[in-house]
C-alpha cells in the first residue's frame, strides 16, 4: 500500500510537472480579468467555476479519447510527439518573447466578438480553450497517454488512477487562480504575470524539445528494426 501510494504521487507530480506550464492558470487569470468587467461577482464565480469544469473535461476526453483518434487518423506515436514538441516549443517561444501588439489586438478581438455576438459566457471559449487546454496541452496529454499505455514502470492500477487525479487538481488550481484574480493582481501584479509566463515558457521550450528528440530516436529505432 505505501509503495502504491509513492508510486501515486510520483506520476501526480510529474503530470502536473508537465501540464502547469502549459496550462499557465497566470494568464488565464489575466484573461479573465479583462473580459469579465462589468460581471457581477457571483456572476465572475459562475464563469470560474464552469472554466475549470470544462477544462476537465478536455483534459479527460484528450487523455482517453486521444489514441482513439490518432489510430483513426494513422498517426504514429513518433509523428505525434514531434508535432506535440513542436507546438509546445512554439508556444514556449511565444512566451518568452511575447508580442504585445499581436497579444493586445487577439484580446481585443475577442472582446469584440463576445459584445457583437451577446455571448454571456466566457466560460468554455477563451478561458477552458484555447487560454487553458490549448493545443499544446492536449498534443501533449495524448502522447503522454499513448507512452503510458506502452510503458512498464509503473504499475496499471497507478496509471488508470492517476490520470483523473492530475485533471481535478488541474482544474482545481484554475478554479482558485480565478476566483482569487484580484487578489493575484494585486499581490504579483502584470509584471510578476509576464515573469512568471517567461519563466513557463523557458520550461515549455526544453519540453518541447524533448519530446522531439524523443520522437526522432523513436522514429529512427522503428526504422531500423523494420529494415
Amino acid at each position: 500500500m505505501t509503495a502504491f501510494f509513492f508510486e501515486f504521487l510520483q506520476v501526480v507530480g510529474l503530470g502536473l510537472t508537465m501540464i502547469l506550464p502549459l496550462a499557465n492558470p497566470l494568464t488565464t487569470v489575466a484573461l479573465f480579468l479583462g473580459l469579465s468587467k462589468g460581471m457581477s461577482r457571483e456572476e465572475m464565480n459562475h464563469e470560474s467555476l464552469m472554466a475549470s469544469v470544462y477544462v476537465f473535461i478536455i483534459l479527460i476526453v484528450a487523455f482517453y479519447a486521444g489514441s482513439l483518434i490518432m489510430n483513426s487518423f494513422g498517426i504514429s506515436i513518433p509523428g505525434l510527439r514531434i508535432a506535440g514538441g513542436l507546438i509546445v516549443s512554439f508556444i514556449g517561444f511565444k512566451m518568452l518573447f511575447p508580442a504585445d501588439e499581436v497579444a493586445n489586438e487577439l484580446k481585443s478581438t475577442i472582446v469584440k466578438d463576445i459584445k457583437e455576438n451577446n455571448k454571456q459566457s466566457i466560460a468554455f471559449i477563451p478561458l477552458a480553450m484555447p487560454s487553458t487546454a490549448g493545443p499544446g496541452t492536449i498534443a501533449m496529454i495524448i502522447s503522454s497517454a499513448s507512452s503510458l499505455a506502452s510503458q512498464n514502470t509503473f504499475s496499471p492500477n497507478v496509471i488508470y488512477a492517476a490520470p483523473t487525479c492530475v485533471f481535478l487538481l488541474v482544474s482545481l488550481i484554475l478554479w482558485i487562480c480565478l476566483r482569487s484574480a484580484h487578489r493575484i493582481m494585486k499581490l504579483i501584479g502584470k509584471g510578476g504575470i509576464e515573469a512568471f509566463s517567461r519563466l513557463m515558457g523557458f520550461l515549455l521550450v526544453c519540453v518541447g524539445v524533448q519530446f522531439v528528440i524523443n520522437g526522432v530516436f523513436e522514429l529512427i529505432k522503428n526504422y531500423a528494426i523494420v529494415s
